[in-house]
């Protein structure tokens, strides 16, 4: 049996919060912790004692955008594995380039999500 990953759901939209952690949960992985704005991010992940296997963020959020958290979490944890979700697809490359491992364009379907997860954390 495989180590549960830990997830760290960043995404301003509540109920999409709540949609992505019942999907998470389902697929048998643990949320650990979530934000709903940028800057509440990146104070959540620095106080965290153990780091999240993955961090599933929106890119459009209030104060700070999905690539400028993506830069900070990889400031604080060079190994942080991030994918960023978003509804525009005209990010994806600079999403990438910055450091996300993958780029979900909205909206997905949880099974989606579940296998880019499962194909990026346990292949």
């Amino acid at each position: 049996m495989n180590k549960l990953v830990s997830i760290f759901i960043v995404e301003n939209d509540f109920s999409l919060q709540v949609l992505y952690r019942k999907i998470l949960e389902y697929g048998g992985f643990k949320v650990i912790e979530t934000a709903i704005t940028g800057d509440e991010a990146i104070i959540k992940y620095k106080k965290m004692r153990e780091k999240p296997d993955l961090v599933l963020l929106d890119f459009r959020m209030p104060i700070k955008n999905g690539l400028e958290i993506t830069k900070e979490i990889l400031d604080i944890n060079k190994g942080a594995t991030i994918i960023v979700a978003s509804g525009d697809a005209s990010v994806k490359g600079q999403a990438l380039e910055v450091g996300a491992k993958i780029f979900l364009k909205k909206p997905f379907t949880g099974e989606r999500l579940l296998c880019e997860i499962n194909e990026l954390m346990f292949h």
